[in-house]
């Protein structure tokens, strides 16, 4: 499945992302207190039910978070969620995408030009910039350059997963 770039508004992802930590952690609190109190009275008390009533807490958690994830309202945090997951993968094969990318392969421009990108939308929805990282800059300049050059657009619209499968991972 292609993942493609989406505009989001920095801070309605922040405010929102915001909102649903507070809710999740306040639920974990309630279902965790709720759990441990039914098994300390069903069983007489102890810290391995104390334990399990917080586990318990945090899958019922994890429950209703995973039916609540595909609702409209959760759009930006969700797609938050799916560009790092996206950025997490190239970063495994970015040693064989710059040796790819020093061989001319215009696969591995775009899956860098991926990268920078994914990584400025990253870093401008979280409220950060990426000027302290010289090397990532530096190297950024290098693949728009390079697409420049081969009469490629310094900007792409997304990622294909296939095209990670060209290159070895490490």
């Amino acid at each position: 499945m292609t993942f493609q770039f989406e505009d989001h508004d920095p801070e309605t992802y922040r405010r929102k992302g915001r909102f649903i930590s507070l809710a999740m952690a306040g639920q974990l609190v309630v279902f965790g207190l709720l759990f441990v109190q039914l098994l300390q009275a069903a069983f007489d008390g102890g810290f391995w039910l104390n334990v399990l009533g917080v586990l318990l807490g945090l899958v019922a958690t994890s429950l209703v978070f995973a039916v609540l994830r595909e609702r409209p309202w959760m759009a930006e945090v969700r797609y938050v969620w799916q560009l790092k997951h996206q950025l997490s993968r190239v970063s495994g094969y970015l040693p064989a995408l710059r040796r790819g990318m020093a061989e001319g392969n215009e696969t591995a421009l775009a899956v860098l030009a991926f990268y920078h990108q994914g990584m400025a939308q990253l870093a401008e929805l979280n409220g950060r910039t990426l000027d302290d990282d010289a090397e990532l800059l530096a190297e950024r300049e290098v693949v728009r350059s390079a697409r420049r050059e081969r009469g490629l657009p310094e900007r792409v619209s997304g990622l294909d997963p296939h095209d990670l499968e060209a290159f070895r991972k490490g």
